[in-house]
């Protein structure tokens, strides 16, 4: 077998190292990185300097798919399961409901300007109908943005979770298409076998990574990501064989782990979450080498106007309608319905027509193509924007950095918190041997104005201060009510 040849690697290296520099750009220029990595890809293409020729939907397919697969894995991870339990129901309805009426108001659409039948616009719906995690957790997360309320953990719960839907409402439209399902019967169990068997397997692998990563003991610090890493490929491979979705299941188990106690979870959560920049970074190029430019100018007309329909009709349409019972304000509402961004997940979707050698199959993922990049391009770069114009941005706290990490082992009750010093609490202006603590609440340090303090008995304790506390969840609760409740949220740090 001839070695690869040096030119190679050293391609795909100064491709990776140009796609930091250009996050790095597009912090500083408001821009989602995620475009420029579209940008990146397509400037690789045969179309552009690059001269990489990718006509192989199949294969973009594939590497969408896994990358997909790891991303909402990560995503989970930092879903807080406290934060997002209020917003349980309204997240669930929007990823399910909302999903369905997007898709079913933008089939309408492509039915009365393309003169599609009724099933190739519900098609061309189903395929947009969801926002895209990797955009919406990159652009909340790189931002900074504070949100009122429980406002960002509704939108991340709802882009994390609403992918298994445009799967199931696609992969029903091709099959409805080519006559593959006759009955409503088979369509219902065909919804129930993928909802109810990605839940479970989303669930049950969730308990069996954090059982094997406390259990296992390996001898080498190293082996614990390839453990993880496999364990979240086998979740989604063994839940779409076995009629699952996958998507759901890998984002649940995600959302399982990250809520649990095991070994180095801190380093754990650092290498998924630079794994998934990788997929992003991956998939973003793969999709943005699979697209001809020259096929988007003939249908960029019609692009925006199915831009401009799905950002300003069908998506907040489908989000009031869902979120009328709750009784959220319009300003709410209205932020809800312009954070509905779409990224890679209609681009990987765009080429299941394709695969099932649909007549439309080239028109569709144009027009998905552009659609997507109009609203990254107007809908990404003003979200900062359009919190204030709604006035539902507040500022978001800094978190400090500790100098020092907690490992939890089984059998330890104890965790590592924050405990914020708000203003006029019983604590404030007092030693610590002065609070009569509890004993099992033993303070670890003290943040304060970027500095951090290793306390003693006599160290006084200041409004503002954020305590690192090792203690048991009661006692904390117990310190936390005497102390005076912080408005911001506290956490356990693995």
């Amino acid at each position: 077998m001839a070695p690869i040849p040096d030119y190679i690697l050293i391609g795909i290296a100064l491709v990776l190292v140009l796609s930091v520099f250009a996050s790095k750009v597009a912090e500083r220029f408001g821009i989602p990185a995620l475009l420029l990595f579209l940008a990146l890809g397509m400037l690789l293409g045969s179309e552009g300097p690059g001269g990489i020729y990718f006509d192989d939907p199949a294969l973009a397919q594939f590497v969408g798919v896994v990358a997909l697969t790891l991303i909402l894995f990560s995503g989970g991870l930092y879903t807080d399961w406290n934060g997002i339990r209020p917003v349980l129901w309204q997240g669930t309805i929007l990823s399910t409901l909302g999903v369905f009426l997007t898709a079913l108001v933008m089939s309408i659409f492509a039915k009365a300007l393309l003169g599609f039948s009724f099933l190739e616009g519900l098609l061309l719906g189903s395929i947009v109908s969801s926002t895209d995690a990797a955009a919406v957790f990159a652009i909340l997360r790189s931002k900074g943005l504070g949100l009122k309320g429980r406002l960002r953990q509704l939108l991340e719960l709802e882009s994390g979770s609403n992918d298994p839907m445009a799967v199931f409402l696609t992969i029903v439209a091709i099959q409805l298409i080519i006559q593959e399902i006759t009955s409503p019967s088979s369509l219902l169990f065909f919804f129930v076998r993928q909802m109810v068997l990605g839940a479970a397997f989303g669930y049950g692998m969730g308990r069996g990574i954090v059982f094997l990563v406390n259990r296992l003991r390996l001898g080498y610090d190293g082996l614990y990501p390839v453990l993880t890493l496999s364990l979240v490929l086998l979740t989604y491979g063994l839940a779409d064989f076995l009629g699952g979705n996958g998507f759901l299941a890998v984002y649940l188990a995600g959302i399982i782990v990250g809520n649990r106690d095991f070994i180095h979870k801190r380093s754990l959560l650092h290498f998924h979450d630079g794994l998934a920049w990788l997929m992003q970074i991956t998939m973003f190029l793969t999709l943005g080498l699979l697209v001809f430019p020259s096929r988007l100018a003939p249908i960029a007309g019609i692009g925006l106007l199915l831009a401009g329909c799905l950002m300003f009709a069908a998506r907040p349409l489908g989000v009031f309608l869902c979120l009328l019972p709750f009784r959220l304000g319009w300003r709410e509402n209205t932020f809800t319905s312009w954070v509905g961004l779409r990224g890679a997940v209609p681009i990987i979707l765009a080429t299941y027509p394709y695969l099932a050698k649909l007549p439309q199959a080239d028109l569709i993922f144009n027009i998905i193509f552009f659609v997507v990049l109009t609203s990254v391009l107007f809908q990404g770069t003003s979200v900062p924007l359009a919190a204030k114009w709604f006035q539902v941005d507040v500022p978001e706290p800094v978190r400090p950095l500790y100098p020092i990490e907690y490992t939890p082992i089984e059998g330890l009750k104890t965790s590592l918190r924050e405990l914020f010093i708000p203003a006029g609490s019983p604590a404030a202006g007092k030693r610590i041997v002065e609070l009569k603590l509890p004993a099992g609440f033993l303070i670890i340090l003290v943040a304060r104005g970027g500095e951090f303090l290793v306390p003693g008995g006599g160290t006084r304790i200041e409004t503002g201060d954020t305590l690192l506390v090792l203690t048991e969840e009661e006692i904390f609760q117990q310190v936390n009510d005497q102390i005076g409740r912080t408005e911001r949220k506290e956490g356990t740090l693995g």
